[in-house]
């Protein structure tokens, strides 16, 4: 299966990557100026990575942006346009891998689950996010 780019308003809110991603070589999926860069990486036995460091590069990070492994279960995403209205909602399974780049996102929990998260940090606590609320969609638009 084949990375999934989700737009809303053609704004890029999600890219999913599959569990059964399985492409040889290197595949980065983001943008150059993305402050979250996602790629995806299969080698043969014995292929070897120059070893290597990275400089110091100041950068201005303004959204935060986070990616999920789904390790086990089952998650379901929900996606909100920026007037936090829901417009629509894809489901995560173990192996998944998910980068939010954009707009609001509220998670249901489908299957007992174990995933990781990954963002830009410092953390700033409670002015790092803006919580809203909004009933869970009575029924799911999957594009």
């Amino acid at each position: 299966m084949q990375q999934e780019y989700i737009y809303i308003d053609s704004i890029l809110y999600a890219i999913i990557l599959p569990a059964d991603f399985n492409e040889p070589g290197i595949h980065f999926f983001t943008q150059n100026n993305f402050s979250q860069q996602m790629g995806a990486m299969s080698y043969p036995s014995g292929k070897l990575i120059p070893a290597h460091t990275h400089n110091p590069i100041r950068r201005e990070v303004l959204y935060t942006q986070e990616t999920l492994f789904i390790r086990k279960g089952r998650l379901r995403v929900d996606f909100y346009d920026q007037i936090n209205a829901y417009k629509t909602s894809r489901i995560l399974c173990a192996g998944d891998v998910i980068l939010l780049i954009s707009g609001g996102h509220g998670f249901e929990v489908l299957e007992e689950l174990n995933m990781v998260e990954i963002k830009q940090g410092p953390y700033v606590g409670d002015d790092d996010k803006t919580r809203f609320d909004c009933p869970p969609p009575d029924t799911f638009n999957f594009d």
